[in-house]
């Protein structure tokens, strides 16, 4: 049984991922509320029920070891494409260390590009 103590996890995970610079948010074709980093999405949200992600294989791994993602319902079997319930105040704060993660990881290879062009 979900146990949120905050009025909507859409809420205060948009809230957080929002303010960070650079991110731009909206809905996307199939209902989903994604957050992006230029043409990068760092992730996108379910409602309040979950958050889907995409990592890097090695990086996916890791998180699937650690028990903070599951494969993605459309892309069984791949490692990449991820899943996240939200159920309770502790997946609300893991959702959004989930897209701090691929938001860190898309402005350093922002920054690398830019620092190869000159």
């Amino acid at each position: 049984m979900p146990t949120h103590t905050t009025p909507s996890a859409a809420l205060t995970i948009t809230e957080e991922v929002s303010s960070w610079d650079g991110v731009e948010t909206g809905y996307g074709k199939r209902g989903e509320f994604a957050f992006k980093l230029g043409r990068r999405e760092i992730g996108h949200l379910h409602g309040d029920r979950s958050a889907h992600f995409f990592f890097p294989a090695e990086r996916w791994e890791e998180l699937h070891g650690e028990g903070r993602i599951v494969e993605h319902p459309v892309f069984p079997g791949r490692h990449g494409p991820a899943a996240r319930r939200i159920e309770t105040d502790a997946d609300v704060a893991d959702v959004i260390a989930l897209m701090r993660i691929n938001y860190d990881d898309a402005r350093g290879r922002a920054a690398a590009r830019k620092a190869a062009r000159v």
